[in-house]
């Protein structure tokens, strides 16, 4: 693994007192995407920067992302030498900003599905919240060109979230957010256990369950139209299983504290 800008400071600040603030965006042979959506950041952003963590894409992406990053101090880039999931990724990702002194991290797809024109949302946001999550669930939030079927699955998932796992966040799947450094310092990395799309859960429940505060901000997601999604059946049906497992680990360490209390 390598980091074709590490150590650089870029010196780059953010409006209402949050800092240095970096976007964490995961690749996976979205080269038709990254240039574009980098572009449209760069724009809608100019004091964010950006870090692109590649998992050895071999459609070029890694190439097109080191282009960048040549051309833009604010761009950084981490290969990464195998393909070894999301959360796997931002785990990388984020530890790098961490050390990089980062005060806020974020993160956001690469496809175009998360809009950087919206980010401005979930910056004012994180005035008043430890962590923010671009939601689709909430009142104002929407999707678009997506079919009844993943509508009715990402809202079932997410019904099935708050109910196993005790929670009132509506859009815990979702993968547009920013955290606070204290944020993550508090969950405490180095123990998460994802490293797929479960790790956005995962991360969240975490988070509520060290007290801290996690405010959704209603977004539009706008379904790709370059490019092939990394989302599948198997892919949700391994998340269920992971949040049914702790659901169940939950109720029992519920169960045992009650009966010591009895």
């Amino acid at each position: 693994m390598s980091d074709s800008r590490a150590g650089e400071a870029t010196g780059a600040r953010q409006p209402a007192d949050l800092g240095r603030v970096v976007m964490c965006v995961p690749t996976y042979n979205e080269a038709e995407n990254l240039e574009w959506v980098v572009g449209r950041l760069r724009r809608a952003q100019p004091a964010v920067d950006v870090l692109v963590v590649d998992d050895g894409s071999p459609d070029g992406t890694g190439e097109i992302a080191d282009r960048l990053a040549a051309a833009d101090r604010q761009v950084h880039v981490l290969h990464r030498t195998e393909k070894a999931g999301l959360g796997a990724a931002y785990l990388h990702g984020f530890r790098w900003a961490l050390a990089e002194g980062y005060d806020v991290i974020g993160e956001m797809d690469a496809d175009g599905s998360h809009q950087p024109e919206e980010l401005g949302r979930l910056l004012e946001a994180l005035a008043r919240a430890d962590m923010v999550i671009g939601a689709r669930w909430v009142p104002g939030g929407s999707v678009v060109n997506w079919p009844l079927s993943r509508e009715a699955l990402s809202r079932g998932g997410n019904l099935y979230v708050r109910l196993l796992l005790g929670i009132k966040v509506r859009d815990a799947t979702a993968g547009y957010r920013l955290f606070r450094r204290s944020t993550l310092e508090k969950i405490d990395l180095s123990t998460v256990q994802s490293t797929g799309y479960v790790f956005q859960t995962e991360l969240v429940t975490r988070a509520l369950q060290a007290g801290l505060t996690v405010a959704e901000v209603p977004i539009e997601f706008v379904e790709r139209v370059r490019g092939a999604s990394k989302m599948s059946g198997g892919v949700a049906a391994e998340s269920m299983k992971r949040v049914t497992r702790w659901g169940i680990q939950q109720r029992r360490a519920q169960l045992r504290r009650a009966l010591g209390r009895r």
